[in-house]
């Protein structure tokens, strides 16, 4: 029906036509799919949810004299620094810690404070405490460096994210019977809660599940920026069981996402803390899909009581979990999920209500033909499969 040019030369004149991925399901509800492929050009999806594995990569530019950094803290949180004299790459789920703080810190901010709080500080222009050590060498003689920085006041701060927007995820629950303190959050035990991340239909990748319109170089809305996908991201894995809509059960597809954290919104760039887990990052990401013909249509227009997810649980530490089966994204949605015939109490990390501004604002960029698609460069691999981490030697058992 349409190529991407086509679909530039729209937003490039004023007259393109882009729906958020919830109006294409209403619309495909009431006309069908035919007549929505022929009434629309690109579907704005969304997501505002933790994405642990991010982070930024900062130049600082040289001092005089010039310090080539071994160690080093923003706002106490180590970054790390094997690579260039002042190149860092702070994670956003690294810890804060005494040796980076200043004395007044008292210890409840050390233990909640992570890379997410620093990146999101850095981008709403804060300024942020920067201690480093040097390795002293004859070009790089410093020894020591104690300042304060700015995104205005580095050269290059862009996000690099090694996996971002899991394609589904699961539910965690505790048949335990103490509270759990996980990526997820607090799991009660004796099944006293449930909780998802993912937004189901509204998930950006469960509506291309083959990542046919999505690939290297596709720009997408980052942070409140703009932004690209890089690469597959780490635990891709495509290969997981689907149904027959073509929707995984489990976790499935990453990407690899990079993005010019100097132009991004703090509004959607957040730093979260888990309770005895440790810090993350909230984000938003916006993932536009050009309507080249009707599958793209067909695909997007999956509903929550179509797309499941496994209940997980969580009280037994091995790498393979027990679960208690599947469970749709509209049983989730509703509040409560019914386990071996007991109500659960459910809650999303996700913020649909944001995931839905994601959606909107990467729909009005497009209309305002501020946003152009790009073609893929190089397609996502669609048959990597899980390899685990086996343990050799005297640490094989669980102790």
């Amino acid at each position: 029906m349409r190529t991407i040019a086509e679909i530039n030369d729209k937003i490039q004149n004023g007259s393109v036509v882009a729906w958020t991925v919830e109006q294409l399901k209403a619309r495909v509800a009431e006309v069908g799919i035919s007549q929505a492929a022929q009434e629309v050009d690109v579907i704005a999806t969304g997501t505002f949810e933790p994405m642990e594995s991010s982070g930024a990569i900062l130049n600082l530019g040289h001092t005089d004299p010039p310090i080539k950094i071994r160690q080093c803290w923003l706002d106490g949180v180590l970054a790390y620094s094997g690579f260039g004299a002042v190149d860092l790459y702070l994670g956003a789920s690294q810890s804060a810690e005494p040796a980076g703080m200043s004395e007044m810190a008292d210890s409840e901010e050390i233990r909640e404070r992570g890379g997410g709080h620093v990146i999101e500080d850095l981008v709403a222009g804060n300024p942020v405490q920067l201690r480093a050590t040097g390795q002293g060498t004859d070009c790089y003689p410093r020894a020591t460096l104690d300042t304060v920085i700015t995104k205005d006041t580095i050269n290059q701060f862009y996000l690099f994210n090694p996996r971002n927007l899991y394609q589904n995820f699961i539910v965690g629950v505790n048949g335990g019977d103490r509270p759990l303190y996980t990526y997820l959050g607090p799991l009660q035990p004796h099944l006293g809660n449930a909780v998802y991340s993912n937004p189901g239909a509204l998930s950006p990748l469960l509506n291309d599940p083959h990542l046919r319109l999505i690939g290297v170089g596709t720009r997408i809305l980052l942070g409140g920026g703009i932004g690209y996908v890089t690469w597959e991201g780490t635990q891709h894995f495509p290969l997981q069981k689907r149904l027959a809509n073509e929707t995984p059960i489990g976790p499935a597809a990453t990407l690899a996402l990079i993005g010019n954290a100097k132009q991004m919104n703090p509004k959607w760039v957040r730093g979260c803390y888990f309770k005895q887990y440790g810090p993350s990052l909230m984000l938003a990401v916006g993932v536009p899909l050009p309507v080249l013909d009707e599958e793209v249509v067909r695909l997007c227009a999956v509903k929550d009581d179509e797309v499941v997810a496994p209940i997980v649980d969580f009280s037994i530490p091995r790498r393979v979990r027990p679960t208690f089966g599947l469970v749709t994204y509209a049983q989730l949605k509703s509040g409560k999920v019914k386990i071996e015939n007991k109500m659960v109490r459910v809650a999303p990390l996700t913020s649909i209500a944001l995931g839905r501004q994601v959606a909107l604002e990467l729909k009005e960029w497009i209309e305002a033909g501020k946003f152009l698609l790009t073609e893929p460069v190089v397609e996502i691999p669609g048959d990597r499969a899980f390899i685990p981490q086996e343990v050799w030697g005297s640490q094989m058992t669980l102790n």
